[in-house]
């Protein structure tokens, strides 16, 4: 049996819902940090003319993926590719994508993963293609909910190298790398989804 995330099976139609408004009709996107793969799965099924190819860090969750693919009974899934973020080469240099998809990946990692993951998609999306990221976030003048202090919390309990991260820092990191950010879409349970792209 695939793993099973009850957070991404909360949250997986309200991303799909928005992935649909900012996206064009096809493509091909890769997805980091895809976990269980739920969202893989739930993704490529709603979005039937995009190419979708997860990816993640464990090997173990490379098997969860293909699980979750094939109880979905999707074809537009390609085989899962285990990718480490802060590698200073991901896929061969001339793979490119439409779309770049990470998901609760930020706050769940050291830091150094979030100048990792804007480099790198700086490297693999297209001329028009779009970075999504998906998560808690602090921002400045925007009071935090309690459940997203409570959380920030206990991730920083766990590990000192995890907390939620701060918008505008992640924005300083994009713009090393030559993204801007194009669009924030508040979400469900105090997430934000952000659209990063090319900057102008």
């Amino acid at each position: 049996m695939p793993d099973f995330s009850p957070a991404a099976d909360r949250n997986k139609q309200p991303i799909l819902t928005m992935l649909r408004q900012v996206l064009p009709d096809a493509g091909n996107a890769l997805e980091i940090a895809s976990g269980t793969g739920q969202h893989a799965a739930w993704f490529a099924a709603g979005l039937p003319r995009w190419t979708w190819q997860p990816t993640d860090l464990q090997h173990t969750a490379l098997d969860s993926i293909a699980g979750w693919v094939a109880q979905h009974g999707v074809a537009n899934v390609l085989p899962p590719l285990r990718l480490d973020v802060t590698a200073p080469r991901w896929l061969p240099d001339d793979a490119r994508f439409d779309s770049i998809v990470c998901a609760n990946m930020l706050h769940i990692a050291p830091w150094a993963t979030c100048a990792a993951l804007m480099q790198g998609s700086a490297r693999h999306l297209a001329t028009n293609g779009l970075l999504i990221t998906y998560g808690p976030y602090l921002e400045d003048g925007v009071v935090t909910s309690e459940g997203n202090r409570t959380f920030n919390q206990s991730l920083r309990a766990q590990d000192a190298d995890w907390g939620l991260r701060r918008r505008e820092d992640v924005e300083v990191e994009a713009a090393r790398a030559g993204l801007q950010l194009a669009a924030r879409h508040a979400m469900p349970s105090n997430n934000l989804l952000l659209v990063w792209s090319r900057a102008l």
